[in-house]
């Protein structure tokens, strides 16, 4: 049985990084709100070019993963003048690795833009949102280093305030930028860029005035890490950001094949997605807890601990989430309805949410243990496994049930349960192994 103080312990790390994952989500609906008084290619183009910043930033987020490790580690081994120093160089790497990223990407924006919609409207729409997205790309980097710090050292309640700073400021300044407020041109989509990297900058800015106030002691700008410390940060970084760009470019791959069976099973799949977040977050949010708490055991030198810290919080999450799980399962077309107008898309759509209902709690292990083992400092197994599973498995079977064989809606979603079964099975027999143990972070 969980015992209180150990539930207490992650529920105070993990609440607020689920509190600030779900802002986003509704951050994402205010947006989508505010464009879509713009028109459809308007909209069409910010939900296109939003998908594709999200794959251009993709690896540069890993830095999150290996700062978080370190400064957990640091923190288990006592070491509290030295937590902040992972940060250091993290903030280091996002400047380095990410300029150059941002202007190469954004100098080829509009050659990789039309590769991903063939709408000329669109595609003039989408190239300046996703250039103005782009000037962000050293905040965003800077703001996963100290996400992964703030989380690792029990401060997330820091990272969910910054959030909340983002996210006003974004709202504040879309209204600016997109209608031409306040004496601003009135820039229209392209002001939704604008707009969100403004407040990623502020974000940044915030970060920067809380690592003063809270971590100066830690180390925070002090001086940098040594060359030992900064290839392990490399080390842990580069595998959990290729992990991230595999999975960005494989959700893209998916959506691209369920759009070669049908519009509806393509329009249904994008509401279930959305849906399929609602649980998500939760998982995800107690996963970079059981990260954190992982190596903070590890840096006690306590590995049965560690183990213990994320089987407990696996146990937790599991029930969370199949609550959160269970409307969806028996009460399918109350949510579908909201999304969904035609009646046969609708009907098309109920056994795959109860698909996705029913495999929630199982994907809930296996997104835990896969932090977890990030908390360890394993990323490299965890690129292995992903990509391997993502691009040898799911992804070739979903092409072969869907476009080949006709299987519809219903036969993509239940290998896509199955890919989730199978990710969490190998995630649990990997954490079971233990190499993770002797890992040096």
């Amino acid at each position: 049985m969980l015992s209180a103080p150990r539930r207490k312990r992650i529920l105070a790390l993990a609440l607020p990084i689920i509190g600030g994952m779900v802002s986003q989500n509704v951050l994402n609906l205010v947006d989508t709100l505010m464009v879509g008084s713009l028109g459809n290619a308007a909209l069409a183009a910010v939900g296109i070019a939003s998908f594709a910043n999200f794959m251009c930033t993709a690896f540069i987020t890993g830095l999150g993963a290996g700062v978080q490790a370190m400064a957990s580690r640091r923190l288990g081994e006592g070491q509290h003048g030295a937590t902040a120093l992972p940060l250091n160089g993290g903030l280091l790497l996002a400047i380095v690795l990410g300029l150059p990223l941002g202007v190469t990407l954004f100098a080829l924006a509009p050659t990789l833009m039309p590769l991903l919609v063939h709408q000329k409207p669109v595609v003039a729409l989408a190239v300046p949102y996703l250039q103005a997205r782009l000037v962000a790309m050293v905040a965003i980097g800077m703001n996963f280093a100290f996400r992964g710090y703030w989380n690792g050292v029990n401060r997330s309640s820091l990272y969910f305030r910054t959030l909340i700073v983002m996210h006003v400021s974004n709202i504040a300044l879309n209204w600016v930028f997109i209608y031409g407020k306040l004496g601003a041109p009135a820039l229209g989509s392209t002001g939704a860029g604008v707009a969100s990297a403004m407040a990623t900058w502020i974000g940044t800015l915030t970060y920067v005035s809380l690592g003063f106030k809270h971590a100066r002691a830690a180390g925070f700008l002090r001086r940098l890490p040594n060359r030992r410390s900064m290839l392990t940060t490399l080390r842990l970084t580069v595998p959990a950001g290729l992990q991230q760009l595999f999975f960005a470019a494989g959700m893209t791959a998916f959506f691209t094949l369920i759009g070669r069976v049908g519009t509806a099973e393509l329009a249904a799949s994008n509401v279930l997605l959305n849906l399929l977040l609602v649980a998500h977050l939760p998982a995800m949010g107690f996963g970079l807890a059981s990260a954190s708490l992982v190596g903070q055991a590890l840096g006690r030198g306590d590995a049965d601990d560690a183990r213990r810290w994320a089987w407990d919080v696996v146990a937790l999450a599991v029930a969370v989430v199949a609550l959160l799980s269970l409307p969806g399962l028996v009460m399918p077309d109350l949510f579908l309805s909201a999304f969904l107008h035609d009646t046969a898309t609708r009907h098309m759509a109920q056994w795959p949410l109860r698909i996705i209902a029913l495999g929630m709690p199982v994907d809930a292990v296996g997104i835990i243990l896969m932090q977890s083992l990030m908390g360890a400092g394993d990323t490299r197994s965890v690129l292995y496994v992903s990509v391997a599973l993502q691009w040898l498995l799911d992804l070739p079977a979903v092409y072969l049930v869907g476009p080949v064989l006709g299987g519809g809606l219903l036969a993509i979603w239940l290998v896509q349960l199955g890919y989730r079964l199978s990710s969490a099975g190998v995630f649990a027999a990997l954490w079971h192994r233990g190499r993770w143990r002797r890992i040096r972070v």
